[in-house]
């Protein structure tokens, strides 16, 4: 039997958040989603509160991923400890407040979500994120396994899809904001794509005014990032997985608006 999991990109500022909470249920009902994972760590722009958090989740997420703004809002660290559905990255320092992994069961298949950080251009002074995976993958057994690589460098993305290629079930990368079209599936059988994009607004840069990003690469101040208001977008990728074998058969690119 086949489960569709959704992924979704980087959701930015209050008005990405509203957006999902317009969307996200209609799409999980359209396009029968078992499992949605929502990439989490800009709600608040720079980081989330836990208010968000649980907007997020009662919007229909399983799962909320961060990544580089993890602590963005300090009053988020307690939440980390106390809350199963929310993972910083795995690969954070071990004194870091959360949990990196965890493991869902849904009565029909448990699924293993991972949040990774990636280590290039990104100094978070993280493990090795390779090797933090392959410990991670010696440990409790699941169904299907899933991993969000926020990550920078596209080389660094496409290097851990091939290492992780028939060991996990899907990887994608998430940080960057802007969607790659290079969705497939490995040789071996794991789900891949460079990067779901954002869940924002559509008329900026990167969920930002673009004025002030323009100001910015002028040499000037920009001030403190603002989201703009206007028509959003949501984006992500819905991978198809194969209940017998744990591995990928599909998948597809949304983007919606």
């Amino acid at each position: 039997m086949d489960y569709h999991i959704l992924a979704v990109g980087d959701v930015v500022g209050e008005q990405g958040l509203a957006h999902l909470e317009r969307r996200l249920r209609p799409l999980q009902k359209l396009k029968q989603i078992a499992f949605t994972v929502v990439n989490g760590e800009n709600a608040a722009t720079v980081g989330l509160t836990p208010d968000q958090a649980r907007r997020i989740y009662d919007a229909g997420a399983d799962v909320i991923t961060l990544g580089n703004h993890t602590f963005g809002k300090p009053q988020i660290a307690d939440f980390l400890d106390d809350t199963p559905y929310i993972l910083r990255p795995a690969n954070f320092t071990g004194r870091a407040p959360g949990r990196g992994h965890g493991v869902y069961d849904l009565g029909a298949f448990r699924v293993r979500v991972v949040n990774l950080i990636g280590r290039c251009d990104l100094n978070f002074n993280a493990e090795n994120p390779f090797t933090t995976m392959d410990k991670l993958l010696a440990g409790e057994k699941a169904t299907f396994t899933l991993v969000d690589f926020h990550a920078e460098a596209t080389s660094e993305k496409l290097a851990m899809g091939y290492y992780l290629d028939g060991r996990i079930s899907a990887l994608w990368g998430t940080h960057t904001h802007v969607p790659t079209a290079d969705e497939r599936v490995y040789p071996k059988g794991t789900g891949y794509l460079t990067d779901l994009g954002m869940t924002g607004p559509v008329e900026s840069v990167l969920g930002i005014r673009p004025e002030q990003s323009v100001e910015m690469f002028l040499g000037g101040l920009p001030g403190r990032y603002q989201v703009p208001d206007g028509p959003c977008k949501l984006q992500g990728a819905i991978f198809t997985l194969d209940n017998s074998t744990g591995l990928c058969t599909g998948v597809e690119r949304i983007d919606i608006r």
